[in-house]
């Protein structure tokens, strides 16, 4: 050893030590020794403990920190750049046959390069002087650090006032921040580094910003504790905060868990939530399970995704109505032409929940073809009264789980739609839009039809039940709106919990009106394009609507206007570029869409009036039917083929068996009625007549086509046309009585759009008519009869001359 080089320096203590060039490396796995610091080693690697022996009591050695505790045989790219220099001051035998070391840290020592690795690693180093703080802002910094650490010893319980005086005491800044940092909960990495940094000012200056972030634990923890300890306090206040304050004093001392931490966080979640009794109590059941449950259970993440769940729901959290009756009246016009019901009814409810706030909702049901805006109708309800929109598409659906959630026995079980819908919307009286109730199935599932029952009663849906919540879910504060295309696939017992609302359709002029208001503005906006680039006449728009839509709602309509936006838009691009080429400036009239461009750009109209040449030969009539698309025009052909025995009866078209069965009641009436009718009995002997409805394709069914079905067959047998201008609607008996059917209003409104002048409709019917737009009614000639004689008069172009009265 005496050849070995020595550096003299004075160390922690304040005394001159000569230290050795080269010394035995000590590598250790999770501590940091600083010079000043005295710590215990549990010694048990073969070659730590030859180092050991190489120095032996109040000998010299390195105490270097390894970057990875894993790392059994270390090197010096294994070890931090910086060690100390350490003196040893008791070895103490163990019983497994390592050593335990008491060890005081003198000097910070750079290390060059490894020297040898048997029996002992060993290292040549170069020892660093401790330099002193002379700069101003150094010794600022050192009085903040005394500060700090000594309110660091106030707010600790655990850490004696003696420590003051003696912090007061250090004769340097260095050796201020090594033991300050020494007995700081600080992680291994951050002391490793924080031992590697040489300038005395810099090192204080970390652990100034170490004392910092420990003040403001301290304190935390104080202000917890004393909360926790008033008298009277919320207990699940006061739990939540004695748990906030064990999870930090863990995570201090490094034995956090993961598992409870997880567990802690769904705590405060929970309990930040106004929970019912009931579940709340199921909660805590569930939470005492998760905690018991190790990380790698196979239930935990079924448990936590409940608990997750039932944070998630809005419980209490709900929006506040917006009851100011004119802002309603304001923003339902602009969001929507016409629907006057609709919208009236709305109203009524919003001046019911003003009187009466605790008035349970109505559970609504828009009845029509589609794109009459139902669906729109729900988001505009919603952004009428101020509250949240969910909206729940049920179309399809077969399963009832999807309606009550799957029980958490499955694998993969989640909540039914409803509950789902609502944790998207955060509020619990949201208006909540169950869109095409009417296409509901049901297989060997269930019937989610029938699951539908307990949500849509407001007697019982305050207490609705989801399999998998498996708790109470308060629905009673839900706007429910539900949409359909027809009544006809509705449950009587799910359709007796709605009140229906029924949209028809829209008239021409009201079709007309909603393509300038809202259909072309939206189309030039999402065809980036203007009013001034683009404009369209109303000779143009109305076109549309005669020749190329005759559908009830407007969907059609917009997609034939976006279809003439975008070749407008084409042409306002190539103009564009044209000008760009031509480096001028853009022209600034605009593109005009006329009639001439609508049938360029549309090209041959599908719908054109017909039923005038369709009815100039004897045995065709025009019927209106109603349909799930709304109101059409029906065509009914007949033919009478002599021979045979006795009359037979042949029907085509797709017919239905209620049809069929109104076809033969009308050929029972003719038959019986032939001398009335001026016909011959004999040509009417034997045969076949054979009854057709054109578009065979399209299944075709219902009552009301009976008195259409009659005017053929007498126009065919008589050889008179029918008036192709008369349509006709109404179910007969072999009385000869015509009987109401429904749809009326669509029935006349699909007449009036195909052109027909004159309606005939049944007597009872004629209430019905009040629906029915004025401009409408005073466009055609509506008759009400109550006999089919009364029906021929107006049908036939030469009506019978005898007509009976009514019985």
């Amino acid at each position: 050893m005496s050849e070995i080089e020595t550096q003299q320096i004075i160390g922690a203590q304040n005394e001159q030590i000569e230290i050795p060039r080269e010394l035995s490396v000590l590598p250790v796995r999770d501590v940091v020794l600083y010079p000043g610091g005295t710590i215990p080693l549990q010694i048990g690697r073969p070659r730590s403990l030859a180092a050991l022996d190489e120095t032996g009591t109040n000998g010299l050695l390195l105490i270097a920190t390894q970057y990875e505790a894993s790392t059994e045989e270390p090197l010096l790219h294994d070890l931090y750049p910086v060690a100390t220099i350490a003196r040893v001051v008791r070895v103490i035998e163990a019983r497994d046959g390592g050593r335990q070391a008491l060890v005081v840290g003198i000097a910070r020592a750079r290390l060059l390069e490894i020297t040898g690795f048997e029996p002992a690693l060993r290292a040549r180093l170069d020892a660093v002087p401790d330099t002193p703080i002379e700069s101003a802002e150094g010794e600022a910094s050192w009085r903040r650090t005394v500060a700090l650490a000594q309110r660091v010893i106030d707010l600790r319980e655990d850490m004696p006032d003696e420590w003051k005086a003696f912090l007061g005491g250090v004769p340097s800044g260095g050796l201020l921040a090594d033991l300050i940092a020494s007995n700081l909960p600080m992680p291994r990495q951050e002391k490793a580094q924080l031992l590697t940094e040489i300038d005395a000012g810099r090192r204080l200056a970390r652990v100034e910003s170490a004392l910092e972030r420990e003040v403001t634990i301290a304190e935390t923890q104080r202000q917890l504790r004393d909360a926790s300890e008033v008298e009277g306090a919320d207990p699940r206040e006061r739990e939540r905060m004695l748990r906030r304050r064990l999870r930090e004093i863990q995570d201090e001392i490094g034995e956090g868990d993961a598992g409870l931490r997880e567990v802690d966080e769904l705590h405060e979640k929970l309990d930040a939530k106004q929970l019912p009794d009931e579940v709340r109590s199921q909660t805590a059941r569930e939470l005492k399970r998760l905690a018991a449950m190790p990380q790698g259970a196979p239930d935990r993440h079924m448990v936590r995704t409940y608990l997750e769940w039932i944070a998630d729901l809005p419980w209490c959290e709900e929006t506040e109505d917006q009851l100011d009756l004119g802002d309603a009246q304001r923003i339902l016009d602009e969001d929507h032409h016409g629907l006057d019901k609709v919208k009236e009814r709305v109203l009524e409810f919003l001046a019911v929940r003003k009187l009466a706030p605790d008035t349970k909702a109505p559970i609504l049901c828009f009845v029509g073809p589609p794109g009459v805006g139902k669906t729109s109708l729900g988001r505009s309800i919603a952004r009428t009264m101020g509250r949240n929109f969910a909206r729940a598409s049920l179309g399809g659906v077969r399963d009832e789980a999807e309606i009550r959630g799957h029980r958490r026995t499955y694998v993969g079980a989640m909540p039914g739609r409803i509950l789902q819908s609502l944790r998207r919307a955060g509020s619990r009286n949201p208006v909540f839009l169950l869109d095409e109730v009417d296409k509901l199935g049901a297989d060997f599932r269930g019937d989610p039809s029938s699951a539908l029952l307990e949500v849509l009663d407001p007697e019982q849906n305050d207490k609705f039940i989801d399999h998998y919540i498996d708790v109470a879910f308060d629905l009673s504060r839900v706007l429910f709106i539900a949409t359909a295309n027809t009544l006809d696939t509705i449950p009587p017992a799910l359709l007796d919990r709605m009140e229906v609302i029924e949209l028809p359709g829209y008239t021409e002029r009201d079709k007309l009106r909603i393509a300038k208001d809202f259909l072309v503005p939206r189309q030039r906006e999402n065809h980036g394009i203007t009013a001034e680039q683009v404009c369209i006449s109303d000779a143009a728009l109305d076109r549309i609507v005669r020749e190329y839509t005759r559908e009830a709602g407007v969907r059609n309509l917009e997609r034939n206007i976006a279809s003439l936006m975008r070749k407008a838009a084409h042409q306002v691009a190539a103009r564009r570029t044209r000008n760009s080429a031509a480096d001028g400036a853009e022209a600034t009239s605009p593109i005009e869409i006329d009639e001439e461009f609508v049938g360029v750009g549309l090209g041959a109209p599908p719908h054109q009036p017909e039923s005038a040449e369709r009815t100039t030969i004897p045995g065709v009539a025009v019927g209106l039917a109603a349909t799930v698309h709304g109101g059409d025009i029906l065509f009914i052909e007949s033919t009478f083929s002599p021979g045979g025995k006795g009359i037979r009866l042949r029907l085509t078209g797709q017919l239905g068996d209620v049809m069929r069965e109104s076809a033969e009641a009308a050929l029972s009436w003719v038959r019986a009625n032939v001398d009335d009718l001026g016909l011959d009995p004999a040509e009417f002997g034997a045969g076949e007549v054979h009854l057709h409805v054109p578009a065979g394709a399209i299944p075709k069914d219902g009552p009301s086509a009976g008195v259409a079905l009659v005017t053929s067959l007498v126009s065919l047998l008589k050889r008179e046309c029918a008036n192709g201008k008369v349509a006709a609607t109404g179910e007969i008996s072999l009385r000869g009585r015509v009987l109401p059917v429904g749809g009326i209003k669509s029935k006349v409104l699909a007449a009036a759009r195909a052109g027909i002048d004159t309606v005939v409709i049944p007597k009872h019917n004629e209430k019905d008519l009040v629906e029915v737009p004025d401009e409408i009614k005073d466009q055609l000639d509506i008759h009400r009869v109550e006999t089919i004689e009364q029906v021929l008069a107006v049908t036939l172009a030469n009506p019978p001359a005898s007509e009976q009265t009514p019985d």
